[in-house]
């Protein structure tokens, strides 16, 4: 199984948004997702909770009688969402079973100095080289001075951006409805499928982790 971690130890950069939008992709290419939430807020939990039974299949963890959480049975893809202030023990934890680590963050100063010493945290993990690791820009809006400047810091964080997607409600009211970008008419979402084309590229390469420079 394909285990996929959306992690940003800062809170508010849109970690449950983009969680919810892989787990959706990963479900309209037929494979057997799981989405799990290991936030106290339970945002992705929720989300589930309301997404219609007659859209692509998103499973939740099974939780056993000692409440442990745990993957759904035969899922070929899991996607976990990540709480805030992911250091230390709880990291290592997120690290052992990753195969893929997607960091959102958004162009603002205090979420750039937050994701800088946490990349930084990745790039030296003794899994750094077992596990792929990708940006994905936030809320980031076009051609915009604020836009130049985040290309500009990420290009020193030896980790690639793999995308930016656009700062747009579709993300909030689908969210209100459990749906995602592949849910939907594709005319109504056209712009944020074409954003979110690159990432769903880079999800489905064939794993190999390539050593950090």
């Amino acid at each position: 199984m394909s285990v996929i971690v959306v992690a940003n130890p800062k809170g508010g950069v849109g970690k449950s948004t983009l969680a919810t939008q892989i787990a959706g992709y990963l479900a309209s290419q037929g494979k057997v997702v799981t989405l799990g939430d290991l936030d106290r807020q339970q945002s992705s939990r929720q989300w589930l909770e309301i997404r219609p039974a007659h859209l692509w299949p998103i499973l939740p963890w099974d939780i056993s009688r000692d409440d442990i959480a745990r993957p759904a049975k035969g899922a070929t893809d899991a996607v976990i969402d990540t709480p805030a202030g992911l250091h230390g023990s709880r990291l290592d934890a997120a690290l052992k079973v990753a195969d893929i680590v997607v960091v959102p963050l958004q162009p603002s100063l205090f979420d750039m100095q937050a994701t800088h010493a946490f990349v930084r945290e990745l790039r030296e993990h003794k899994r750094a080289g077992k596990v792929r690791m990708g940006l994905v820009g936030m809320r980031v809006k076009e051609n915009t001075i604020s836009r130049d400047r985040f290309r500009e810091f990420v290009a020193t964080l030896g980790i690639p951006l793999v995308t930016t997607l656009r700062d747009t409600q579709n993300y909030v009211h689908l969210a209100a409805h459990g749906l995602t970008l592949f849910d939907v008419a594709p005319g109504k979402v056209e712009r944020d499928l074409a954003q979110f084309e690159p990432l769903g590229r880079w999800l489905v390469q064939p794993a190999k982790a390539v050593p950090l420079e």
